[in-house]
């Protein structure tokens, strides 16, 4: 962490802001490329497809996309003929002519043009920014609204630096309740080289897919007689998920938390009280209402509960259960609890996005001088479990309110003084961490400032791995209260953190981050002991009851096949310590060692070997390959 200079995260944050539908603030050369493209793209979709209305077509990260409405469907089979559409657009030299015009004018314009989605956003723009024109640009016989900028003509475009990429489906400004749209991906860079290597290094990635290798590593499993978003962890993925716990109680043990147990639900006038409900009725499960024929009376009385969202409100009722001293705080409460969101099922996506997940969290109950210091101790522990896990893509967003956001209370909790004295404290606390951080303003949690922690993956994508909150507001809502030392009831403050986020997320950043070759320590079999014959099954299950007798994942590979193929096997499987044993390694107590992604064989005393493979595990070595003895 403290190694990312603040240049490389104000680059990364270009980059990031790409993606977004309005323009971007970094409008180099490579933006204005990919954003001609677009244009080019939609033009030569709507010679193929005459009648169709347009979204949106903004650069991203790694090139652009545009969403269409279509007249008649489109496949990756027509790229070939999109792509010669573009270049001989792009040889025709079509000039980029911008055109501002009042909104009469404007509106008038897109009428004329036919684009519905279009027009919405216009009306949005003017009713909503408070602007007052609107710009178009033409190039040829296309014109689109849009912002700009662009390259002066369709010649100064490089040549084969483009590729279509994918064609998928989109809803109308990513809601669900609005159009299925066509979107069609491509790669854009300024040299056919650069595309060339994006192209090779994505298709690597795509090998890397935590999905394609929960499949074939059998790690986890979406089963629809169990409901979508509701993952099912196969042994292997368990104790993925079962080592990382373990890392974190003894990271947690370390920094004095304790742990606590939660139910999976709670009545829902709980999240009236933290003020989650109404404001995130959607993302909850439907309410369930039971009924109670035992009142004192006779009557019916009715509870109405809910799976939790969330873990906090659970955990502010432990800090209520009795009257805290300040001499208690700060209390750090600890727990891998099972929550569940209804996330909408076209968002659904393996392990990145589900709809139960187990959350890494905690929530740390302390004084206003004790803020600074706590917040330290919680980027500590990231920069402890990057480190160990050998993480160092990542970079920090510190997300403050914005006082100006025209939602203002519909937002944010309303107390300026709040904001601004925690947002201080946070400020002061990554100062003086030395981590270098990007703020981003208006991306406050609606109770108090939060740092995120944003990953870039092998397969391209920007994950949050983690968010750590500072809650000044919700304590105060549920009536939690401290002795002072001047014996007044006091209100806590809370940071929320959870640097390993949920499970599900973590796990599948962790598979394609190794390629679903773990180290020994995380690994899911550990080793993988095969005998030339079965005359020598007897030393290789007597090696294998050795190594369970220290918590060792090994087995024997009683498949019966030839020692090449169950080598084969095992790399497929992505074993890390592959055995073999056979008359000299029974005769001389050795054991043979081939290691992952490495063609090398070692022949080893069996007392070494397993000393040195305790080690390994112990200090959570992330050495898969290299023999050091």
């Amino acid at each position: 962490m403290r190694s990312l200079r603040h240049a490389e995260s104000k680059r990364i944050m270009s980059t990031v802001a790409a993606d977004d539908p309005r323009v971007a603030e970094d409008h180099d050369e490579l933006y204005r490329v990919r954003h001609s493209l677009a244009h080019v793209l939609a033009q030569a979709v709507l010679e193929m497809r005459p009648g169709s209305t347009l979204g949106f077509g903004p650069p991203i990260s790694d090139g652009f996309y545009y969403d269409f409405i279509l007249t008649e469907a489109l496949t990756e089979e027509d790229f070939p003929e999109l792509e010669k559409r573009m270049k001989h657009i792009i040889k025709q030299g079509q000039k980029f002519e911008r055109e501002e015009l009042p909104r009469e004018e404007a509106m008038r314009r897109l009428d004329e043009m036919q684009e519905p989605y279009k027009r919405e956003y216009a009306e949005e723009l003017f009713e909503k920014k408070g602007i007052e024109r609107l710009t178009f640009y033409r190039n040829g016989p296309f014109l689109d609204m849009c912002e700009g900028p662009h390259v002066e003509q369709t010649r100064a475009l490089p040549k084969g630096a483009f590729r279509l990429r994918s064609i998928a489906g989109a809803y109308w400004r990513g809601n669900s309740d609005n159009a299925m749209m066509t979107r069609i991906y491509a790669w854009a860079f300024l040299t056919k080289e650069e595309l060339e290597a994006h192209v090779k290094a994505y298709k690597q990635a795509l090998e890397r897919d935590h999905k394609k290798l929960g499949r074939e590593l059998d790690f986890f499993v979406i089963d629809d007689a169990i409901g979508k978003g509701l993952p099912l962890w196969l042994p292997n993925g368990t104790v993925i998920r079962d080592e990382i716990e373990k890392l974190m109680k003894e990271l947690e043990f370390a920094d004095g938390y304790q742990r606590v147990a939660t139910p999976h639900l709670a009545k829902t006038e709980l999240y009236h009280q933290t003020g989650h409900l109404p404001y995130y009725a959607e993302g909850m499960y439907p309410f369930m209402e039971l009924k109670d024929h035992g009142g004192a009376e006779g009557d019916e009385v009715r509870e109405t509960y809910v799976l939790k969202p969330m873990n906090c409100p659970h955990h502010h009722r432990i800090f209520a259960s009795r009257l805290r001293s300040y001499r208690d705080l700060p209390i750090r409460l600890a727990e891998y609890g099972q929550v569940y969101r209804y996330e909408d099922s076209g968002a659904l996506s393996g392990l990145l996005r589900v709809r139960g997940m187990c959350m890494n969290d905690a929530h740390i109950y302390c004084t206003e001088d004790q803020i600074k210091d706590e917040f330290l101790k919680v980027m500590t522990m990231h920069e402890d479990l990057y480190r160990i896990l050998g993480l160092r893509d990542y970079y920090l967003r510190f997300s403050t309110w914005d006082p100006d956001d025209p939602k203002g209370k519909n937002k944010y909790v309303d107390n300026p003084a709040a904001w601004e004295s925690t947002q201080k404290h946070v400020y002061e606390a990554m100062v003086e961490s030395g981590i270098p951080f990007t703020e981003g303003k208006g991306e406050a949690a609606f109770y108090g400032p939060k740092i995120d922690v944003q990953f870039k993956t092998v397969t391209g994508r920007e994950e949050t791995a983690s968010t750590n909150q500072l809650d000044f507001a919700v304590p105060a809502r549920l009536g939690l209260v401290y002795r002072d030392a001047d014996n007044s009831e006091t209100h806590p403050y809370c940071i929320h953190r959870a640097p390993a986020g949920t499970h599900e997320r973590f796990v599948a950043f962790l598979i394609e981050h190794f390629g679903g070759a773990f180290p020994t320590w995380l690994a899911p079999v550990q080793v993988r002991v095969l005998a030339v014959s079965d005359v020598f099954l007897d030393y290789a299950d007597a090696l294998v009851a050795r190594l369970r007798k220290n918590f060792v994942r090994a087995e024997v590979d009683r498949s019966g096949e030839t020692v090449g193929k169950m080598i084969r096997n095992a790399t497929t499987h992505k074993i890390p310590n592959i055995v073999v044993v056979g008359e000299r390694e029974k005769r001389d107590g050795t054991v043979t060692l081939r290691r992952y992604g490495s063609r090398d064989q070692v022949a080893l005393r069996l007392d070494e070997f397993e000393e040195d493979l305790l080690r390994r595990i112990r200090e959570r070595s992330l050495d898969r390959v290299d023999w050091d003895h």
